[in-house]
């Protein structure tokens, strides 16, 4: 999560490391998500594919993913260690310089959107601590803040996907917030790149995602999941799962079991705090997870 005190606090949800250990590939399942990920390797580059489409791989230095309702593949081979972060779909535009709309649907590399960026790896990797990466990370995304600043009505779009997220039902979301229907899907659609609708179905699919991690493999537990979720039952649960994330919930619940999100010993060494809250991803290897990726480099979801 991100640290007290921390500038990025108004922009981002979670700044965690990540450390696969060397000699290995880390394969993982980027799942749907309600926010704008960013990962960043300290060598070698990201192979990004959508797991229910063919021929979509690319290879990227770094990479930024929008919003997206569908579940991708995402490789890093020799060195696996790196930061990964993950913004509000709000913030994402004034430390980027775009609305999250123009990233749905879409994984490109961190040089396309933010240039002065493109040599970010190369200085994460000299960075011999936690706390340095961190620093590195806030200070480059920060100056793009400096540049692009918020939007003036940057508060009144969080306050409509809060409400968005605390509802079902669009049509009650608009009442809470005293506007129509059609003025809340135009100005979400226009910022986040989804429809209302979707954005509730992702901001569920987060919620089943940490239910699901805290009562682990149980078959009642997901049981109990899928009532504390509005599914009608686990069945129902399971087949949306399956259409998000393109596995079962159990499936999924075993490979998170192999992920047990351990920090580096150089971490460990320096006093840094990594954290293994996890955005998405079901990696082996006791990996720390990689967040949420998504469709190939300016590819749009169909």
């Amino acid at each position: 999560m991100i640290r007290q005190g921390s500038s990025l606090g108004p922009f981002a949800a979670t700044l965690d490391a990540y450390d696969l250990g060397s000699g290995s590939e880390g394969v993982h399942r980027g799942l749907p998500s309600s926010t704008v990920s960013i990962t960043i390797p300290e060598a070698d580059f990201l192979e990004v594919d959508w797991v229910a489409r063919s021929h979509s791989r690319s290879r990227l230095r770094a990479v930024v993913a929008g919003l997206h309702l569908d579940a991708a593949e995402l490789r890093q081979r020799g060195c696996t260690r790196g930061v990964y972060l993950t913004l509000d779909p709000v913030g994402a535009r004034a430390l980027l310089g775009l609305p999250a709309s123009a990233l749905a649907g879409h994984v490109v590399d961190l040089a396309d959107v933010v240039p002065s960026l493109a040599d970010l790896p190369e200085r994460l990797a000299g960075c011999r601590t936690w706390p340095q990466r961190r620093a590195l990370v806030e200070r480059s995304l920060l100056a793009g803040a400096a540049r692009h600043g918020e939007r003036d009505d940057a508060g009144e779009l969080r306050a409509m996907l809060a409400a968005l997220a605390r509802t079902a039902r669009v049509d009650e979301a608009a009442r809470r917030l005293g506007c129509s229907r059609r003025h809340l899907s135009t100005r979400v659609r226009a910022e986040c790149g989804v429809t209302p609708k979707e954005y509730q179905r992702l901001v569920r699919f987060e919620a089943v995602r940490r239910r699901l991690a805290a009562v682990g493999t149980a078959g009642a537990g997901l049981a109990d999941v899928a009532a504390a979720s509005g599914f009608a039952d686990q069945a129902h649960l399971s087949r949306e799962w399956r259409a998000m994330a393109g596995c079962t919930p159990t499936e999924w619940l075993r490979a998170e079991g192999a992920s047990a999100g351990k920090p580096s010993a150089l971490d460990r060494s320096s006093g840094g705090t990594i954290t293994s809250g996890r955005p998405s991803v079901g990696p082996g290897s006791g990996a720390v997870p990689i967040p949420n990726v998504q469709d190939s480099a300016a590819s749009s979801v169909s």
